[in-house]
């Protein structure tokens, strides 16, 4: 179906982030615009002020009549809904024209440059970065990105460009649908093994990935990755690390809060740039960022501007309290090599410190192949506060419980197992020095309680 004939659009699963920037697409072209969800968030809601029809009930009777037309309606699922689901159901028997998420991304790239990030983990940053950095240049950019950025408070940025920053998210090998320009890959740490089944199996998508770079485009790819690229004939290749690489960094400062150091390049270096977010991480993935920028045709100083008024993005280390009695922050980290960089990071900024992490684990079958490695790199902190795994699209397995984590963590971790619901409780009987929550799940939903318990104690 081509976009020009659509006159609504259907969203099977509509409150997941990426899939509301996509509805937003939309909504600003002037469609009708409605789909279901299992529950109201704060984004759903959002998404209904800005136009969305959207209800919780897995009803057909409930699917506007606007979007009952094959024709004219374009359904778009999320691979989270079960096959079996009602609505889902309804449309493939009566000939709707379904397509993932992705392959709406996939359309865009292909109508415009599309500037991918693809990786286990650092791509919501990394592609926020970017877009932040394109966005104010310039050059100008769309964006569908998979966190919230701080500074514009969506997942979406539209405009007249012909660029457009996407997150490549290789669940489901759902990137596999976009034909990039450029892209970067941050890393390749094994992760959704339940669909991919094995190591080999999930570094091969990502080889695959790479096939699907147009002639004349550019990969930009983390030095340190097993993985092993396979470029058409035309594409160039550049490789980026901290300290190391076409792309890097040099004469790092962390100080007082801040950071500051050179970029590294051989299209031209820039000096001094200064994080706006000063988070150790965010050097490596500012690099990557600037790269992509750069190559796009931004500016020294464009690029010096981006990264100093860059915002972050929630969830991603997103400091809720910073002050001299305490802080508090809620990080998205959901994966070892995730925890391991925000465990290493607020280390860093935090030497002297007492650290208290509440970790809600995310699904059975990523805590079952990695409990070893959760340990480890939560073993970094003080004190390790794990609740029951959040099981998302899986059903239990027998003898997977948080338990394996618990049991693994180093002697000396303060330690302990408390149900998600008790959670406030336990905030509200502790004191802390530097609190942080992590994981992917809904244990989220309570972060802003748990901010105001512990503003109302300072």
């Amino acid at each position: 179906m081509d976009f020009k004939d659509i006159k609504a659009v259907y969203f099977v699963g509509a409150g997941g982030i990426g899939m509301s920037a996509i509805a937003r697409y939309f909504i600003s072209k002037g469609q009708v615009v409605a789909g279901y969800d299992k529950t109201p968030s704060d984004l759903t809601r959002q998404l209904e002020k800005e136009g969305m029809l959207i209800h919780y009930e897995e009803n057909v009777d409930e699917i506007p009549h606007a979007c009952k037309n094959p024709a004219s309606c374009l359904i778009i699922y999320t691979p989270a809904i079960p096959e079996e689901h009602q609505e889902l159901q309804y449309f493939r028997k009566n000939g709707f024209e379904i397509q993932k998420r992705a392959q709406v991304l996939g359309t865009l790239t292909r109508q415009h440059k599309g500037l991918c990030v693809a990786g286990t983990h650092g791509k919501t940053t990394t592609s926020t970065m970017c877009a932040h950095i394109m966005h104010q240049s310039h050059l100008d950019c769309n964006a569908f990105l998979g966190g919230i950025s701080k500074n514009y408070g969506t997942n979406y940025i539209l405009s007249d460009s012909d660029y457009v920053v996407i997150e490549a998210d290789e669940f489901d090998r759902s990137f596999h649908w976009l034909r990039p320009w450029m892209t970067v890959i941050t890393s390749t740490d094994p992760d959704h093994l339940d669909i991919y089944g094995t190591k080999e199996a999930y570094l091969e998508s990502f080889r695959h990935y790479t096939e699907l770079i147009q002639p004349g485009g550019t990969l930009i790819i983390h030095r340190d990755l097993e993985m092993k690229e396979h470029l058409q004939e035309g594409v160039t290749r550049y490789d980026y690390a901290l300290n190391e690489g076409d792309f890097h960094a040099e004469n790092i400062s962390i100080e007082n809060g801040e950071i500051t150091f050179d970029f590294i390049s051989p299209i031209e270096s820039v000096p001094n740039i200064k994080l706006g977010q000063p988070v150790p991480i965010n050097i490596e993935n500012g690099v990557a960022a600037m790269a992509m920028a750069q190559l796009a045709g931004c500016t020294a100083e464009e690029l010096r501007y981006g990264m100093k008024t860059y915002g972050g993005v929630d969830r991603r280390f997103d400091f809720k309290i910073k002050n001299d009695k305490m802080v508090f922050l809620s990080d998205y980290a959901h994966h070892p090599k995730e925890i391991y960089q925000s465990a290493k990071s607020i280390r860093e900024l935090y030497k002297n410190r007492k650290i208290t992490a509440i970790f809600q684990p995310h699904l059975y079958t990523r805590t079952r192949d990695f409990y070893q490695d959760f340990a480890e790199a939560l073993s970094l902190l003080d004190e390790v506060i794990l609740t029951e795994i959040y099981p998302a699209r899986e059903q239990p397995i027998e003898g997977v419980t948080s338990e394996l984590i618990y049991n693994n963590l180093r002697p000396g971790v303060e330690k302990q197992i408390i149900h998600k619901d008790e959670v406030l409780d336990f905030v509200k009987s502790h004191d802390f020095d530097v609190l942080i929550v992590l994981g992917a799940g809904d244990l989220d939903n309570q972060v802003p309680q748990i901010t105001k318990i512990l503003q109302d104690r300072t």
